[in-house]
């Protein structure tokens, strides 16, 4: 069996039960077709940027499963066909990371940008369209 990340986009309107609903539904799905889910998360209303169905909002939805190809094309198929969910994903992995998600992580939690050099490295600006060391050209007429 394989290792899957589908995370799915569900309708603004929903209630939170009813998205909590959703994520029961496709774990039925993927148990009953010989898969197991190692675990859900309810990401919660999220603003998308851009609109989907004419919604800008939605309930996202994520899950961490070990199944056949088979149990995940059929769990994509009926959210698809599913009134309610907006967007798919299955993203096939090697390995599960250990831990929440990036996004149920406090940004407390995650790990700095270490690699970023400090904007201090910088010239100074003395002008707002300073172009450096390059001197007037006197073969073209100013503008």
């Amino acid at each position: 069996m394989s290792l899957y990340e589908p995370a799915m986009i569900a309708r603004q309107d929903l209630s939170n039960a009813q998205a909590e609903g959703l994520i029961e539904h496709f774990t039925a799905v993927i148990s009953d077709n010989g898969g197991k889910v190692v675990g859900t998360e309810y990401w919660g209303v999220k603003t998308m940027a851009y609109k989907i169905n004419k919604n800008r909002k939605g309930h996202y939805l994520y899950l961490r499963t070990d199944a056949p190809s088979a149990a995940v094309q059929e769990m994509e198929r009926l959210a698809r066909l599913h009134d309610d969910v907006m967007r798919v994903l299955s993203i096939k992995l090697d390995a599960h990371e250990e831990g929440p998600s990036v996004q149920m992580q406090k940004r407390d939690e995650r790990s700095e940008r270490g690699d970023r050099p400090e904007r201090g490295d910088r010239p100074e600006r003395t002008e707002r369209f300073d172009r450096g060391d390059r001197a007037e050209r006197g073969d073209r007429p100013r503008r």
